[in-house]
């Protein structure tokens, strides 16, 4: 994949631009749990698989939370699909699914609670449904289960 060549210097540009952590609708949705009284940690190692984290972690509650990027997560609402290097890109989107999929299953496997959302999402309504799974589970948590 690393021999593809920008189809032009404005394009590299944006791309080597394009944040991966901290993105506007995380900052948004971190910003109502803090408000909430909740308390996480950002960008967490996702034990056994090196070079991966989740997005907001509730550690005791074993709770990931993902927020993916409508581009590049292939969000079927708004994915697009670059005409240049199009093969290229198009290995690129499937590869970054695919290791969605696995790091979701890894988690899952190892007890915790996934939730991903993509970006276009209210953050009001992420921030909801974070709050009551983060509930869920210390409750759960609580009755031993």
């Amino acid at each position: 994949m690393s021999d593809a060549v920008p189809s032009s210097p404005s394009v590299s540009a944006r791309m080597s631009r394009q944040g991966s952590r901290d993105t506007t609708p995380e900052l948004a949705v971190r910003k109502l749990l803090h408000a909430a009284g909740m308390r996480y940690r950002v960008n967490v190692p996702v034990p056994g698989m090196p070079r991966r984290t989740i997005d907001i972690a509730f550690g005791r509650a074993k709770l990931a939370v993902f927020m993916d990027g409508c581009f590049w997560h292939g969000c079927p609402q708004h994915a697009t699909h670059p005409k240049a290097n199009a093969e290229w890109w198009r290995t690129k989107l499937d590869r970054n699914m695919a290791r969605d999929r696995e790091t979701t299953e890894h988690l899952a496997a190892a007890g915790w609670t996934v939730l991903r959302f993509w970006e276009h999402e209210s953050p009001e309504f992420v921030a909801r449904l974070v709050a009551e799974a983060a509930e869920k589970a210390t409750i759960s948590k609580a009755e031993g289960k």
